[in-house]
């Protein structure tokens, strides 16, 4: 990536962790080129079960990165009136910020799922895609068994080493029976938590 860049980060973050923002860092570190990262959850019109409140997971993200320079929250797909893709979202920033190229940062395991996207080439031509690679998912394995993403591997950048060691369901399982996870999650998100007696 050689032009000024933006990272949008997408996902359901429920809840978000100290590990998002952790992999948030490493990729503004990764490449001197990437001035900003912007998290971008997904509408609960996303079908996905479990998921807490649009307004909840958006809420606790901002608070995670409040005091962060050069990392936003963004509620894009939060207004919107119907399940919106990823590459409506990714067009929306093109078309924001003329001046920046727009990559996406997804873990190996959406990696995987790509190809059954909305419009995936399109995707692929328009956009770099940061693959976050950790614990058994290997990009490269990932990209030499889909036929699209072999087309298109020049245009994945590969994040290894990625060190998370719970992912947020196994999070809310520790909520649920009462377990510190102070570790985990960012002190003020872990009092949102409490006040409106999430995952319990």
């Amino acid at each position: 990536m050689e032009k000024r860049t933006i990272a949008v980060f997408g996902g359901s973050f429920n809840p978000p962790l100290n590990s998002h923002l952790s992999l948030a860092k490493q990729i503004l570190e990764m490449d001197k080129n990437i001035e900003k990262i912007i998290f971008v959850p997904v509408s609960t019109k996303y079908n996905k079960s479990g998921l807490e409140k649009d307004e909840h997971r958006y809420n606790m993200l901002k608070l995670m990165c409040k005091n962060e320079k050069n990392i936003e929250v963004s509620n894009i797909e939060l207004i919107q009136e119907r399940q919106f893709y990823t590459i409506e979202t990714l067009n929306i920033f093109k078309n924001k910020f003329t001046d920046y190229d727009i990559c996406f940062a997804t873990g190996a395991d959406n990696l995987k799922e790509i190809s059954t996207w909305k419009r995936p080439e399109e995707i692929l031509e328009k956009f770099k895609i940061i693959a976050l690679e950790r614990g058994e998912e290997r990009v490269e394995d990932i990209i030499n068994k889909d036929k699209l993403l072999s087309k298109y591997k020049d245009s994945i950048i590969k994040v290894n080493n990625v060190k998370i060691e719970f992912s947020s369901t196994e999070i809310r399982n520790k909520l649920k029976k009462g377990e510190n996870i102070t570790k985990f999650i960012n002190k003020d998100v872990l009092e949102y938590i409490r006040e409106n007696q999430l995952y319990v």
